[in-house]
């Protein structure tokens, strides 16, 4: 890490905040290992591997794995009905040897995976959510701004939209590309201050959750048009529309007479005041400083059973180094 801190003392000094469904199906999609059987379990072994990983490079005090609760998705679509509706996780596999498995087959071992990953992850010394109605990207931003608002955070996830997050406290990290997302990092890599990505994200939209953009809002146009987007000040709506009002550009005009999907779009994707009930909201905070057992003999006995030793080489030099620091705090 590029980042110095004084020793962490405290459980919740350091966290990292694993979005669990984001992890697994990356890791099911792109991890070819199958058990002695020939049962694929790339799932379940990519998602601890990039998750110990992750722990190794950052040195948390603490780790919180957030799953998208059941209907997760419901209060989003509700407001507009084609969120996330082209997401098709079972194509662009990566196998090692052709399975000889239905579309039907595939989907089970995915779901298969996914539960047992779960049994896996509550031996460790981790703390989990998976809470009905809520996306996992809601849980992990009240934690980081509402919870834990002192505590510094690493996010680990490939889903851009937590960039928006990032600040003095809050950093990303991209299993993908195995980096850190500081401020910087975000005006270098998307050439757009880390305070107005959430705007940029508003006007050019989200293809991987189907949400439209302004036709003709793409970076060089916007950095050339609406230049007060890459300035020191957060920009808001309300500011966009005012900054747009005299222009005569043909994506200013648009930015100006579309202020009702900037508003969608910003309901659909801003995470920092997250709408979540207060029910669930106690929920959190009444379990926010637990955290699992260490069960490594259980953890043992599972990798016994599903025959996934193999696919976890040295596990218990792995389990050592990666989750006894933890337990310190």
């Amino acid at each position: 890490l590029k980042e110095n801190n004084s020793q962490p003392s405290g459980l919740n000094d350091r966290v990292l905040l694993v979005d669990g469904l984001n992890t697994f199906i990356r890791s099911w999609a792109v991890s070819p290992v199958t058990n002695s059987n020939g049962v694929h379990v790339g799932g379940i072994s990519g998602s601890l591997l990039s998750i110990g990983y992750a722990i190794k490079n950052i040195k948390p005090t603490r780790v919180i794995i957030v799953f998208d609760g059941k209907g997760g998705s419901q209060r989003r679509r509700k407001l507009f009905p084609d969120y996330k509706a082209k997401r098709k996780p079972t194509e662009n596999i990566n196998r090692s040897i052709k399975l000889d498995t239905t579309p039907d087959q595939t989907r089970q071992n995915m779901g298969m995976q996914l539960g047992r990953l779960g049994q896996y992850l509550d031996t460790l010394p981790v703390s989990m959510y998976s809470i009905d109605g809520i996306e996992a990207d809601d849980v992990i931003a009240y934690i980081c701004k509402q919870v834990l608002a002192d505590s510094k955070h690493f996010i680990m996830s490939s889903d851009k939209d937590f960039i928006q997050l990032v600040d003095d406290r809050i950093a990303v990290w991209s299993p993908t590309k195995k980096k850190l997302y500081f401020k910087e990092d975000v005006q270098n890599d998307f050439k757009v201050p880390a305070h107005n990505y959430l705007t940029y994200r508003l006007l050019t939209g989200d293809k991987s959750d189907c949400i439209p953009g302004i036709p003709g809002s793409g970076l060089k146009t916007l950095q050339k048009r609406l230049p007060i987007l890459f300035e020191d000040t957060p920009v808001s709506v309300d500011e966009l529309i005012e900054a747009t009002k005299d222009s005569n550009f043909k994506v200013t005009q648009m930015i100006h007479e579309n202020r009702e999907l900037l508003e969608l779009n910003h309901k659909l994707m801003q995470l920092h005041d997250v709408d979540i009930s207060g029910t669930h909201k106690l929920n959190i905070l009444d379990n926010i400083n637990k955290v699992n057992k260490f069960n490594k003999f259980k953890f043992q006995q599972m990798l016994l059973e599903d025959q996934l030793s193999g696919a976890l080489r040295n596990h218990e030099m792995w389990l050592k180094d990666t989750f006894i620091p933890l337990q310190a705090f």
